[in-house]
């Protein structure tokens, strides 16, 4: 039986070309996250990872191919309504609003939502996942250290309660015993039902804590395994996880 045999499919990529301009970024992505999984994308800078990401939240329009989520087609939907739909992102370099409070910020996240009775609860979940938060919750998000903004990026993601989260370079900048929280924090929101898609540069860490992987060369997928083997896998090693 294959990891995703009997999931059910959430977000599937068919054949995508991105562009910036006349720069052809992404060439024919094909990928599939299931209910349940944390899939995870690696590679090296300018692979593609980001763009990848930036196409499936509508901030970036495929030229070519086909995005569905839970069964309906993306591929043109505007960026606002594809959080609506279920997807939220923690995007890269964190982008919080610095001179609002940790909670304010928290807020901003669950702008589009209309039951306003579950945000309480939602920002309890996001207090007990970063009890750094809640130490800090009056704070204004600017003054807070870089490990502080990742936890607040991230609760501003759940805070939209997604039905897939992606997170972009969560680790990027962040000392290891930090990292090493925020990955344990990525497999406890999976654990409590969240299928989240993962760019990350700590290739090490991203197999560790991923079902599946994608390994992205110049904008295309190169290979693509369940997160053991691509760990085990030679060229993987050498290319990606620093082994001679």
């Amino acid at each position: 039986m294959t990891q995703t045999e009997g999931r059910k499919k959430i977000l599937e990529l068919e054949d995508v070309h991105t562009y910036y301009g006349s720069i052809h970024a992404i060439k024919g992505i094909s990928l599939e996250v299931y209910d349940g999984e944390i899939v995870t994308l690696i590679g090296a800078n300018g692979a593609g990872k980001s763009t990848t990401l930036r196409t499936i939240n509508g901030l970036n329009r495929p030229r070519q191919g086909k995005i569905t989520f839970q069964g309906r087609n993306i591929t043109s939907t505007p960026a606002h309504e594809i959080v609506k739909r279920g997807i939220a992102q923690s995007p890269e370099g964190r982008r919080l609003f610095p001179r609002m409070s940790v909670v304010e910020n928290l807020e901003m996240g669950a702008f589009q939502r209309t039951d306003r009775g579950g945000l309480r609860e939602d920002m309890d979940r996001v207090f007990q996942l970063f009890p750094r938060l809640a130490e800090r919750k009056n704070q204004k998000a600017g003054t807070m250290s870089g490990g502080e903004q990742q936890m607040l990026a991230m609760g501003r993601a759940l805070m939209a309660r997604p039905k897939l989260l992606l997170l972009d370079e969560p680790s990027m900048g962040l000392a290891p015993i930090l990292v090493e929280r925020i990955f344990e924090t990525v497999a406890e929101v999976n654990k409590q039902g969240t299928p989240i898609l993962l760019v990350e540069q700590n290739a090490l860490m991203a197999l560790d804590v991923a079902d599946r992987g994608y390994v992205l060369e110049t904008g295309h997928v190169a290979l693509h395994d369940n997160a053991k083997a691509l760990r085990e896998n030679e060229q993987v090693r050498k290319t990606y996880l620093g082994e001679e």
